[in-house]
């Protein structure tokens, strides 16, 4: 005998599960039940935060229930805060319950980016996320920018912070910066204001500021950083058992450029070694302290250090390669993995991803006097006289500045350990579109430059600034192969990569190609670098620049004519220009030494390898194989058409009395005169 359920139970039951609140939202417990590392991880198989005890706190303070409406976390560059910070934010938040969340990225291919790879491959593995949005696949298939719940009770929006009106027009409870410190000021406002305002409406919202460091004085993320209570991580002496952070300074007295394997911390307390192998208990015993209690919110530091995807060993090896000391590269990196760096590692490249910390640029040149006297009152065999090359590997490349009236050219040699030599500056006093300025220009492409040695060495590149007068150096330069001659324009950005391609657009401004021959540069950065080369004073120290004898006291005022100047936009935003440092002096050497090391990064100066270094010296530190002159040293005169030689006709052989006869006789004038018979 069968037994209904009662209908009223059933409508209490439904009330309840309706009435019941969800669990607390745990990002760290979301994170373990969902996130599945594959082979292609460090660590491969299920997340466990035993590996990472840090994010805790982290989860904690961006968790919906955490009273702080914003959250700053600086750090180092890949070591997992996009995988374990920014999308288990996102995902738990949504799990809670109806949210309308924003990612805002720097640029719209790094939004993409994230899409695509970061965020998608986890949405479709999740067991949480396929229940809140789906796999993203049929029926489910969102649009990048935007992506709605399955319920219809909420959405993801991603945006660039390029594009301000992305960002308006819109209210979201939770917003997201990743990369904050790349945000540019737009002519609309500030992006990482608008963005913060999308969340002025609600009373719980949640900012979030995740992002690795750049250049000190103007970098966001360290902004925020300062006004947070400066959370940093502390861990015991597995000695004595004193909590201290582990910090680059402790480390970096214990950097034996002998022996890098053995880098080490050592404790303040009772001085003894801490060595990596105590790293996992350390870590594991560790907590977050303030340095700065009465900041406004959270804020957390965390260098690579702390992480376990890389050891200690490396952080040292790739301080090594930023010094410059040699021997130690191929001691720990093979070629092909060191070729694999697609760019230099620069100091401010290790500063901001190694380290996590902003990076204090050189803000001028030295002294145009100092500088200069240093050349000239050198001995004379520390210094090349003009247009002569040091007898290396090098690669010797061009930098063109066109003007009105002239064209400005400097020709640099740029060799391994970040050295170069400035071989000479040439003016043509030509425009860029007149015959007589494109003639200098190919004459400069088609001469060679003579090596202490004697080998006669061509340009390997020349970089001429299209910025001015565009339409006459294309069509100039478009008879050259893009292998040759590259077209380069400033970036008016200072963050960002030092060279990177120029696109060609469609009107919508949607991208078609990548050019080959045009480049972007990051001017700001190249200038900062080059000041901190120009300052070095050892000429065996790493970027010591050496200037060729006789360049002239002009050459050295402009070569030091800017300064760096810190503003503060009207959004309050600080933001660095370079300017002159006198009306009154001009800047065109200096430019041209930028757009000359443009072409010299192009053809792979800041990333060859020992071997391909070793393999140019080999080919162009030798001895000429014979002194011969160039073609290109003396001007051959022009002669008109009527007055050239006609062919000679094959004369009898003639006997050495009719010879000597032949040379008594008057010979004809010109450029032809006083040669024998047989001369063609």
């Amino acid at each position: 005998m069968g037994f209904l359920s009662s209908a009223e139970a059933a409508v209490l039951r439904g009330l309840a599960n309706a009435m019941t609140p969800p669990p607390p939202p745990d990002i760290t417990r979301w994170c373990e039940d969902n996130i599945v590392f594959d082979e292609r991880s460090p660590f491969p198989g299920p997340f466990r935060i035993d590996r990472f005890p840090f994010l805790r706190d982290i989860h904690e303070a961006l968790s919906p229930e955490h009273p702080a409406r914003e959250v700053t976390l600086r750090g180092s560059a890949q070591w997992g805060k996009t995988i374990s910070v920014l999308n288990p934010t996102i995902a738990a938040w949504h799990e809670y319950g109806p949210l309308d969340s924003l990612v805002v990225h720097p640029t719209t291919s790094s939004a993409t980016e994230w899409v695509r790879n970061k965020w998608m491959p986890m949405r479709r593995q999740a067991p949480s996320l396929r229940a809140v949005f789906g796999e993203g696949r049929g029926e489910q298939t969102d649009t990048l920018s935007n992506q709605e719940t399955l319920r219809r009770d909420g959405s993801l929006k991603v945006v660039s912070a390029g594009s301000p009106d992305d960002l308006a027009g819109t209210t979201r409870r939770l917003v997201i910066m990743d990369d904050v410190a790349k945000f540019e000021m737009t002519p609309k406002g500030d992006p990482e204001q608008l963005a913060a305002s999308r969340a002025s409406g609600f009373e719980d919202a949640k900012i979030g500021r995740i992002s690795t460091p750049q250049i000190a004085g103007t970098c966001r993320i360290t902004r925020a950083f300062n006004r947070s209570t400066q959370m940093f991580y502390h861990v015991p002496c597995p000695h004595c058992g004193n909590m201290a952070p582990l910090t680059w300074e402790n480390f970096r007295k214990n950097i034996d450029p002998e022996n890098l394997h053995a880098a080490h911390f050592t404790c303040e307390a009772c001085n003894e070694a801490i060595s990596h192998a105590h790293k996992t208990a350390m870590v594991a015993a560790g907590k977050w302290i303030a340095h700065n209690p009465r900041g406004d919110h959270p804020g957390f530091h965390l260098w690579r250090a702390y992480v376990p995807q890389r050891d200690w060993a490396s952080i040292a090896v790739e301080f090594a390669q930023v010094m410059g000391w040699t021997g130690v590269q191929a001691d720990i990196k093979t070629e092909d993995e060191t070729r694999e760096s697609v760019e230099e590692e620069t100091e401010q490249t290790f500063w901001n991803d190694v380290l996590g910390l902003p990076f204090e640029q050189a803000s001028k040149g030295p002294d145009w006097e100092k500088l200069r006297d240093r050349t000239e009152n050198a001995e004379e065999t520390q210094v090349l006289a003009r247009s002569i090359v040091p007898a290396c590997g090098v690669l010797l490349t061009a930098g063109v500045d066109c003007q009105a009236d002239r064209i400005e050219v400097t020709i640099c040699a740029y060799g391994r350990n970040y050295r170069r030599w400035v071989i000479d500056h040439r003016i043509i006093p030509h425009h860029i579109g007149d015959d007589e300025g494109r003639a200098g220009l190919d004459a400069l492409l088609k001469s060679t430059w003579r090596t202490t040695l004697g080998l006669r060495l061509p340009l390997d590149m020349m970089a001429v600034d299209e910025g001015a007068f565009t339409e006459d150096v294309r069509d100039w330069a478009k008879k050259y192969p893009w292998t040759r001659v590259i077209l380069i324009k400033g970036s008016s950005s200072a963050n960002g990569p030092t060279l990177r391609p120029q696109s060609d657009r469609r009107a919508n401004g949607r991208v078609i190609k990548r050019q080959k021959r045009g480049w972007m540069l990051n001017v700001s950065q190249m200038k900062a670098d080059f000041y901190a080369w120009l300052a070095k004073e050892d000429p065996e120290e790493r970027g010591f620049v050496s200037f060729a004898r006789d360049l002239g006291d002009e050459y050295y005022r402009q070569i030091t004519s800017e300064v760096r100047v810190l503003k503060r936009a009207p959004s309050g935003v600080m933001v660095s220009r370079w300017e002159l440092v006198e009306p009154s002096r001009r800047n065109e050497c200096l430019d041209t030494m930028i757009y000359s090391e443009a072409a010299a990064r192009k053809k792979g100066w800041t990333a060859m390898t020992d071997g391909q270094w070793d393999v140019l010296e080999a080919a162009r530190g030798v001895a000429a194989p014979e002194d011969q002159g160039d073609l290109f040293d003396a001007a051959m005169p022009v002669v008109p058409l009527s007055e050239r030689a006609m062919p000679v006709e094959p004369q009898p052989e003639q006997s050495p009395e009719a010879e000597a006869a032949q040379e008594t006789r008057p010979q004809p004038g010109g450029w032809l005169g006083n040669r024998k018979g047989k001369w063609l």
